[in-house]
Order: C-alpha cells, then structure tokens, then sequence
C-alpha cells in the first residue's frame, strides 16, 4: 500500500434527523400508502417515511447502499425535492475518495483519526502512540483529546523557524534537503500502523519528502528506517498518511521521527500543522457500499454519463475486496488490518481482573465498538450482495451496446461474479455458522474464536440478501419469532421484541467483546446500548424483509400494526425525544450521548423501515433497465397501492391484489429509446413487460396470478 494523501478536510453533510412528527407537513405529492381495511396503518408508515426522507440523501459511505433507494424513489416535485435528492446522490457517490489502491473512504466528520476512515479511535484514546498538534482549529476537543503545543523542542535543519501562524508551524528552507525532527518519543508500532503529517508548502519544487525514525536499538536515523511520500500540493492542508506498519523496520520501539521535505533548492516555506500516530479505523464495507450506491442511482435515474464515469471506480473497488480482504482467495472476507484482527480490546483474567489491550478491536463498519475484524461475516454478506449486484449491472452493459460503457482491463462477466458469489455463500455459511445456537457468528477472531451475542441484525441481513441458506435461515426466524429458545440468551422469545418497534440488537449480554477504550460496558444496564440489548429502528426493515422471505406475507402484518401503533402513540406525545423522556424505559442515544435506541440523530437508517410497502409488499426493485415486482399481500390485506414511485423519468402507481397488479404511469417527460423491461417475479403472468421509456400518461401493464 502506498501512502494517502488528502487535501483538505473529508466533509459530510451530518444533518440529523428530525425528533418532532408533523403529519400536516407531508406534501399532498408524497407517495402515498393506500391499504383499504389498513388505512391507518398505512398512513402512519407513510407519515414515519416523510419523517426520515429529508434525511435520507448521502452521508458517509456506509450509508450508501441503505440510504440510495429511500431516497431516489419517491417522486416529489414540492420543492424540487426528487431532483435535489438526485443531483445530492450523483455528486456524493462521484465524489467518494478513492486512494490509489482502490479502497474507498468513510467520509465522517473531521478528527484526528485516519482521515479515509472513522472518527475514532485516535492516538490520545490509547497508549504508546504520540503527537503534536500546532493547531486544532475547527475540531471539538472530544475528538482530540489534546491541546496545541508550541514549537519548542524541535529540531531545524537547513530550514528557520517563520513562527506559528495560518494554522501552522512554519518554516523556511534556507539549504536543500532540510527536515525537521520531533521531540524525543516513545511509540509503539502495534498502536501506530500510519503516521500522519498534515501540512502545507510553497516553492517545494520537485522534491522527494519522506519520512525517518529511530529506534532504541538503532538510534540513528537511516536509510533503511524511510518511507517516502508525495509532496503537499494547493494552497490547502495536505494530510499524508503514511502505512508504516507495511515496512519490515517498523518495528520495537520507535524513539524519533524526522521529516525530510526532499527539497533540492533553497527558497521554499513549509507549514506544518501536526505530526501524529494514527491508529487503522479504515472500514472494510465502504467498497461494498459504495458500489451498490452506484448501481442503485444508476438503476433509478438512467444517468449514462455517471455510469461512463464511475464505472471504473465500481470495478476497481469491487477488486480491492477481493484482494486486500482476499475475498478471491478464501471466498470471504479476511480483514488483516492492525487492530483488525477480531480480538477484543478487553481480557477478563480468571479471578475476573479486566485487562485493556490498546489497538486491539478496532470496528469495521456501522457497529464501532464491536470488533467483527479477521473473519468477518458482516463484510462477507455485503460482498456477496455486492457480486450479484455488479453481475446484474456487467449483464445490462453487456446487453446494451448503445450505452457505450468501458470494458477493458477490470471488466467482469456477470457469469464469473455469479460464480464467486455461490462460492462465497457456500464458504459462509460453512464458516460463520454456530452449530450450538443455530445463528451465524458476527466474526472469527485470529485464534479461531467464533462470536455470538445473539446479533438480530446480522442474521436477518444475511437473510434478506440471500446470504443465509434455506436451512439456516429458517432456524434463525425461528429464534428469533420465539419458536426456539437459545439456552444462556438473556432475552428469549417474545422478550426479543421488547421495544416494540423492532427486535433488540443482540440477545446475549456482551460485557467482554468490545474496542478497548468502550472500557466500562458492564456499567451500562441491559438494554442500555444500542450494541447490547437496545434497538436501532432501520434494523426493523431487516426484521419484516426476513420475515417475508422465510414466512411469509401473514407474519408481516402483525409487526407492521405494532409498528404502527408504536409511532402513533410517538406522535401523539409529540416525537421521539418527548416520547422517551424518562416517563418510561429506554434511553435514545444521539448527538454524542449514547443510549439503548437508536431512532433519530444520526440514525438516518430509520428511513429503511417504511420501505416495507414498496420493497417488501410490492416487491418493487429497480434494475439497470428496467424494474421488478413481486407483490406478496398478508391474507387480510385485500389490496395495496404505492403511489408516485419514480423510475428513470417516468412517476408510476402501482395497485396490486391477490389477483392481479397493476402499473399506471401518472407522469412522463422522458425521450424515446430502447424499453425498459417491467420484470414479475414469483406466480406471476406475464413473466415480463415492456415499458417505452416515453410512454404516456394513463398506460398501463397489467400481470395477473397464474
């Protein structure tokens, strides 16, 4: 791996989500539920969707393939709002940083952890890193945990100190080759895999900077203890962050660093604003993420010259997995990161002593205390999911010469991703399957140790995507319906679904498997953490898409009027803040404070939930050219019809009964070409349709039960 740098500061729009339900807010263009003998439940999913679609545009890259559909599919002219959402998504997605290995960022607010990665944990949050920080302008305390520090201990050479101004610490180049060293240190290679410099230069001309250290049992400064780096660029801060931990002398304990700035001319200024030990926070979902995001904007709006742009991008991040995770390899993903490694951060010794190992359990996605590192079933299922759909996207590029999409080098055929995603299922399922539970592990550790805290969230995601086999999927549905009871579980049977809205998280008390600075889980009641016994309500979609799969449409309709009633009474109390406002049990985490459910803030997931309706009831799914559905209606349920459901240029209602759906195109400004292709899934006639992408107001595509 090469070292990264970025200019600038990574900035995502982190607006949160709203507490308050306003139903006379909803615009009379949003879409409507319409459930005739269901009226109210349907009504109050439509009013929780409204909630939760303003934020529904792009976040950080985890959020991509979530947040994409929710947000592309409803036809909203009111405020211009399906347009914004659209151009939202396209720049977000073609902005995504990729460095030059492939790997994807996060794009999470500003820290002081890896720029490309998560905002914690970062070097004062452990032990046997360093640094120092000329300035911290613009970054809260909280993510630093340290204040400036002045210039004073350091060493010039062939360069003045310009003094501390702008931000920074500058210098001026008085010889070539000049450098400047820190204080002396002492720094633990494990609990510092990068070193990053952030800094700023003029007049550099074509040097060559790398970075030197020292150990204790080599303490001079050498060539073979270097690694170069690309020079600052642009009137802005460049962060370098430069992977250490991939040279063989990084190693023992480290007791200085130099810099080198590589100039071969006097003349030039540097301004450096921190050098500092980062520990691994990259995420190994981002790529999966990133390029289902991709697909789902494309499929949705049609926009060819994305595609032309992106589609390299797509490839390539899908390949990353496949090599740096060595998914190609071992048919899973296999994170070998620092501090990656699937251990936890906390050892509980026999005589019930806890002992912290800073650096290790360091998270790789969504659940950022839990370490789900080395063998990771979370990741593995995303990269599942992501083969089959990068097969369905070459397939369409393939069978539509006019689009005139790149193939080349990174080019697959949709028959070898097909291929590796059999593969990977047969290998997971093989792999993560906990025989004594009957539920997946969340991961498997270096030592080959398996994780089970009984994760809802996991096993039905895996069940959604097709993941779990037919076996194993329904042993998870009937533990999690209550029909078997997992011995040692704290929360069994109906219990798991005690908040109502959704099954809790995990069902097993986890005081032991966390990163170690969440130093203290015992002291947080069950039920008093997202990741231990709480809810996180988007993970409700999850719940009722497995249910459908495995048993169908009848064991839907009951959750979805619990459901209902549940956010009936939230906004009768006037949202979810003043809903669980200490009058009853639970505890919302958000804005920084942590809690047992996750339902607003930054849990811009909760917009999942109302999917239901149209990506479970109606089976709705958009394709590369076309859409496919699959209505599936709980036997009380006579009909249901989804209004104002946007596809390329077309808006469409679809009214489906047992007998029969029907699409109705209420809006259309496309320009002719090829047709898109209305796909039935399931006992449906006929197979599939054409649609003209043109077609005029009031035609319709009638599919009837065979």
């Amino acid at each position: 791996m090469r070292a990264v740098a970025c200019v600038g500061v990574i900035v995502i729009a982190c607006l949160c989500t709203p507490s308050g339900v306003h139903a006379q807010d909803v615009p009379a263009d949003f879409p409507r539920f319409i459930a005739p003998g269901n009226e109210q439940v349907a009504e109050s999913f439509r009013r929780m969707h409204w909630l939760h679609y303003p934020g529904a545009g792009p976040k950080a890259t985890l959020w991509d393939e979530w947040l994409s559909a929710p947000g592309l599919w409803p036809g909203v002219a009111t405020d211009n709002l399906s347009e914004s959402m659209r151009a939202q998504w396209r720049a977000a997605l073609a902005g995504r940083i990729m460095d030059a290995d492939g790997y994807v960022a996060t794009h999470q607010h500003t820290s002081i952890a890896h720029q490309l990665g998560w905002p914690f944990p970062f070097w004062t949050q452990g032990k046997g890193g360093w640094g120092w920080h000329f300035n911290l302008d613009g970054i809260s305390r909280a993510w630093t945990g340290t204040d400036v520090k002045t210039q004073e201990g350091w060493q010039l050479a062939g360069c003045t100190d310009d003094t501390i101004r702008d931000q920074a610490w500058h210098v001026k180049l008085t010889e070539p080759h000049a450098s400047v060293t820190a204080p002396a240190m002492q720094i633990d290679p494990y609990n510092a895999p990068f070193i990053q410099l952030r800094w700023r230069a003029q007049e550099l001309g074509a040097a060559e900077p790398y970075l030197e250290w020292t150990r204790a049992d080599a303490p001079d400064y050498a060539p073979e203890r270097r690694m170069h780096f690309a020079a600052a660029v642009g009137d802005g801060f460049t962060y370098t962050m430069v992977p250490v931990y991939t040279h063989p002398e990084w190693r023992g304990t480290i007791t200085g660093l130099r810099v080198q700035f590589g100039n071969e001319a006097p003349g030039g200024t540097v301004g450096v604003q921190a050098l500092f030990t980062q520990y691994d926070t990259r995420h190994n979902i981002n790529n999966q993420n990133f390029v289902r995001g991709c697909i789902n904007y494309f499929s949705y709006t049609g926009d060819l010259a994305f595609l032309r742009e992106q589609i390299g991008r797509m490839r390539t991040a899908l390949r990353y997995v496949m090599t740096e995770f060595h998914a190609d390899r071992e048919d899973l993903v296999l994170t070998t990161w620092v501090g990656h490694e699937g251990t936890s951060g906390i050892e509980r010794k026999p005589d019930g002593a806890k002992v912290l190992h800073a650096g290790r359990g360091i998270g790789n996605n969504y659940w950022d205390l839990l370490p789900m590192g080395y063998k990771d079933c979370y990741a593995t299922y995303q990269y599942y999911d992501a083969l089959l759909s990068m097969a369905r996207m070459e397939r369409a590029i393939a069978e539509h010469p006019e689009w005139q999409i790149a193939g080349g080098a990174l080019a697959f055929t949709p028959e070898e991703l097909e291929a590796r995603a059999a593969r990977v299922k047969e290998k997971g399922n093989e792999t993560f399957w906990n025989p004594a539970t009957q539920r997946f592990y969340c991961a498997i550790d270096k030592n080959g140790v398996g994780y089970d805290y009984g994760f809802t969230f996991l096993n039905l995601e895996a069940i959604h995507f097709g993941f779990a086999n037919e076996e194993h999927a329904k042993a998870i549905m009937d533990w999690i319906c209550g029909d078997r009871i997992v011995e040692g579980d704290t929360s069994q049977g109906a219990d798991i679904y005690h908040w109502r809205f959704g099954p809790r998280s995990t069902t097993k008390r986890n005081e032991d498997y966390y990163l170690w600075a969440w130093s203290n889980p015992e002291g947080i009641p069950w039920g008093g953490q997202v990741q231990d016994g709480g809810a996180v309500m988007g993970w409700s979609y999850y719940d009722l898409m497995a249910r459908l799969k495995v048993r169908g449409p009848d064991s839907v309709a009951p959750r979805l009027k619990e459901i209902a009633a549940w956010f009936d009474e939230v906004t009768a109390a006037g949202g979810y803040r003043k809903y669980y406002d200490g009058s009853r049990e639970g505890t919302l985490q958000g804005g920084g404070t942590a809690g047992g459910l996750g339902l607003d803030q930054e849990f811009f997931e909760s917009d999942l939930t109302p999917q239901i309706f149209i990506a479970g009831l109606l089976g709705f799914e958009a394709r590369p050219h076309g859409f496919a559905l699959n209505p599936r209606l709980p036997g009380d349920w006579p009909e249901l019809t989804v209004t104002r459901i946007r596809y390329r240029n077309l808006v469409l209602d679809v009214k489906a009964t047992h007998s029969e759906f029907v699409v109705t195109i209420v809006e259309s400004s496309g320009a002719p070409g090829s047709d898109y292709t209305v796909v039935a899934g399931g006992a449906w006639q006929p197979t599939d349709q054409p649609l003209a992408p043109d077609a005029n107001v009031g035609t319709k595509l009638r599919f009837t039960r065979r």
